[in-house]
């Protein structure tokens, strides 16, 4: 291969350190190295996104390769292909001159060819008399080689961000439809719940989806939208199981139906004879894990909390636990009352409960009993977080949007 030296464009085109680097990089190709030019060229497709690259540059490079006369780009041989602009209109689909210097100069500045211009800026070759390449000006192919292995990395990045998007909206198209008709048959049977109110804020999950464009913001949707789903299947869990469970749905509803109203004020039980019996009252019941919820969607819900953690920001579970243990002391909370929590719940979940609570603090006359109340239904697998966090999210979506 020709490495030549450092070469700057002919005429008024400006020389760069980014150019400089990207003949650095071509120079520097492992010997005999070789590869499929075609190969490679479907890789600078896949991720022309990352490249900053469009469809007609991508035609432009389509058309230089093919001025390449072998199939493998190989260290060994010139890479240079000196066609003229008429030429590469002709193989780029009949493209305008404009756009062609436009896309060649994207190609440039991409690092995936470099100009090796002649004296008067013509694209030639002067070959020896054995017919073989002595000099060429033109274009030369040699970053394509370089880069081979990292534009393969790039596309396999690409189509992995774009299997993760696909997952995404299939699983927001399965709980969009699962929330919709749940909802239609809980209105249509009379279901107890404020299924109003509950569908406004399916709707108003579902409205985010014209705007997004990112696997993020997807992401963020379906964790609304799949808050939102557990909560309408524990209403109609309680709705349907028992009488008695249906006492534990008025509880579970007051968090989704309104979120002014006060939390009941539920005090620690009386003396240990009276935990007692709660217990065995309730000891044919299994708990279950509680589920866990991305910490995301946790501090969307529970904001506050975060200026009690190191440095005045939640950046993981270990914040937001050691903010809890801080929050917990500042509510009043017993250590045991905590512990109580955190075995029952685990650590993760006992710190949101202590986030969510801290969020309606002003409404709660004992943290503490609240607390030890929520670890009992815990335990008797009455309780989960998610109605509580969504009525959390929503209150403080309605705020975020009056401010």
């Amino acid at each position: 291969m020709e490495s030549g030296s450092v070469t700057t464009p002919f005429g008024r085109r400006p020389m760069t350190l980014a150019l400089v680097r990207s003949q650095f990089h071509a120079a520097d190709i492992r010997e005999g190295k070789s590869a499929d030019k075609w190969k490679i060229y479907r890789d600078a497709c896949d991720a022309r996104t990352l490249l900053g690259l469009r469809d007609r540059a991508l035609a432009v490079l389509n058309a230089l390769l093919s001025f390449y006369p072998e199939t493998d780009l190989n260290e060994k041989e010139n890479l240079v292909v000196f066609p003229s602009n008429a030429q590469l209109i002709a193989r780029a689909n009949g493209i305008a001159g404009t756009t062609l210097r436009e896309n060649l100069a994207l190609l440039v500045n991409a690092g995936l060819i470099i100009r090796n211009d002649s004296p008067n800026g013509k694209r030639y070759v002067r070959r020896a008399k054995d017919g073989a390449v002595e000099t060429a000006y033109g274009f030369n192919l040699a970053p394509l080689l370089a880069r081979a292995e990292e534009l393969a990395l790039l596309a396999q990045k690409v189509a992995a961000e774009a299997r993760r998007l696909k997952v995404v909206k299939e699983r927001t198209t399965i709980a969009r439809r699962d929330l919709r008709k749940l909802i239609t048959a809980a209105i249509e049977e009379g279901a107890d719940g404020d299924w109003r109110a509950i569908e406004a804020t399916y709707i108003a999950s579902v409205a985010k989806l014209k705007g997004a464009k990112s696997t993020d913001t997807f992401e963020a949707i379906l964790d609304e939208l799949t808050l939102l789903r557990e909560g309408v299947v524990n209403i109609l869990e309680c709705h349907v199981i028992s009488s008695k469970t249906d006492t534990n749905a008025d509880e579970i509803r007051q968090h989704i139906q309104n979120s002014n109203t006060e939390f009941i004020n539920e005090l620690e039980p009386a003396s240990e004879e009276e935990q007692g019996k709660v217990t065995a009252d309730n000891s044919t019941r299994h708990a279950e894990p509680l589920k866990a919820f991305p910490i995301g969607l946790v501090m969307r819900a529970c904001p506050e909390i975060a200026a009690y953690a190191p440095g005045g920001e939640v950046r993981g579970w270990r914040d937001l636990m050691s903010a809890a243990v801080v929050v917990r002391s500042s509510l009043g909370v017993s250590a045991s009352a905590y512990q109580d929590a955190c075995e029952a719940m685990g650590p993760e979940n006992a710190a949101v409960a202590i986030a969510a609570i801290l969020e309606r603090a002003g409404h709660i006359n004992s943290a503490g009993g609240y607390l030890r109340d929520l670890t009992s239904r815990t335990k008797r697998g009455e309780f989960s977080l998610g109605p509580m966090l969504m009525a959390l999210l929503k209150v403080n979506s309605v705020t975020a949007i009056r401010a």
